[in-house]
C-alpha cells in the first residue's frame, strides 16, 4: 500500500472508518483523497485526519489506483456515472462497501475493462474490529484481490465468499448482527432493573458481559460451543436460563430473522439503480 494512490468517495461511517484504518496502517495523508458533497464533513476530515477531501469526484479519483465507493446505495449509480470515463481510461480497482448494489450495475457504471470488488463491513470498523466479507467476479485477478483485502483488513478482519448471493446473508448476519447484540444486551440490562438491580447497575453490568463475551472469542478458537458450555454448569442458574431460552425456541427466531434479514437484501439489490 505504500506507493498506492487511494480515493474515498463519500465520508460517511463506513468512508470514515477506512480512511481511519488507513491512516493507523502507515498510508500517508497524502496518499488519501477523498470526494465529499458535504461541506462539514470535509472540514471535519481535514480537522481530524489531515487529509485532502473537496466537492469534486473527478479531481478526487484522478491518478487513484484504488477506488472505494462508501456512498448511499440509492446514490451509487449517480456517482460513478460521470466518472465513467475516467475509470475506463485509468482503469482502477473499484472497491463498493454500498449495501445491496451489485456487480451488474456497478460494472455498467464503470464501463468495461474496470475491476470492480463488492465489500460487505460492519459498524465495528470504525473502531478498527470490524470484519468485512469480499466478492469478486472472475474477471478481478489475484494481484488486485491482494490489493482488495489490504484496503479492507485496516478495519479488521476480511473473508471472502464465493458467491455474490452471500453477501446478502452476509449484510443479516453481520452487517446487522451488532444490532442483535445491542438488543439482546439491551433487554437483559432491562430485565435487571426489573428484578430490582439499579438501572445504570443493569447496564453497565450487561454491557461489560457483551464486551467481555467477545473478548473470550477472540482470545481462543472461537469455538462457540464450547465456550458456552464451559459456562454452562449441570443444574446450574446458567442451565436454568438457556433452558428457558430454548422453551422460547430461540433458535428458530434467530433463523427467521436472519432470513428476513437477508430477503430484504435481496429486496433492496432488486430495486437498486
Amino acid at each position: 500500500m505504500s506507493n498506492r494512490r487511494i480515493c474515498i468517495l463519500g465520508a460517511g461511517n463506513m468512508g470514515r472508518a477506512l480512511i481511519g484504518g488507513l491512516l493507523r496502517g502507515g498510508v500517508r495523508p497524502e496518499q488519501l483523497c477523498v470526494g465529499e458533497s458535504l461541506a462539514a464533513a470535509r472540514e471535519s476530515l481535514a480537522r481530524e485526519f489531515a487529509v485532502s477531501a473537496g466537492a469534486d469526484n473527478g479531481a478526487a479519483v484522478a491518478g487513484a489506483t484504488v477506488v472505494v465507493l462508501a456512498v448511499k446505495p440509492q446514490d451509487a449509480a449517480a456517482t460513478l456515472a460521470p466518472l465513467a470515463g475516467a475509470l475506463r481510461s485509468a482503469r482502477p480497482l473499484v472497491i463498493s462497501v454500498v449495501a445491496g448494489v451489485r456487480v451488474a450495475l456497478l460494472e455498467a457504471c464503470c464501463g468495461p475493462g474496470v475491476p470492480v470488488v463488492r465489500a460487505m463491513p460492519n459498524r465495528p470498523a470504525l473502531i478498527g474490529a470490524g470484519i468485512t466479507a469480499l466478492f469478486a467476479p472472475a474477471a478481478v485477478d489475484a494481484a488486485q484481490r491482494t490489493l482488495a483485502e489490504g484496503v479492507l483488513k485496516s478495519t479488521g478482519e476480511i473473508v471472502w465468499v464465493g458467491s455474490e448471493g452471500a453477501l446478502d446473508v452476509v449484510t443479516a448476519l453481520s452487517g446487522s448482527g451488532p444490532a442483535y447484540f445491542f438488543l439482546l444486551a439491551e433487554l437483559m440490562a432491562e430485565a435487571g432493573a426489573q428484578l430490582g438491580l439499579e438501572a445504570a447497575t443493569a447496564q453497565r453490568l450487561a454491557a461489560m458481559t457483551l464486551y467481555g463475551a467477545g473478548l473470550l472469542v477472540q482470545s481462543g478458537e472461537a469455538d462457540l460451543a464450547r465456550l458456552r458450555a464451559e459456562v454452562t454448569s449441570p443444574g446450574g442458574t446458567t442451565e436454568a436460563a438457556l433452558r428457558t431460552l430454548a422453551a422460547a425456541d430461540l433458535r428458530a427466531t434467530i433463523q427467521r430473522a436472519l432470513a428476513a434479514g437477508t430477503e430484504r437484501s435481496r429486496e433492496l439489490a432488486a430495486t437498486a439503480t
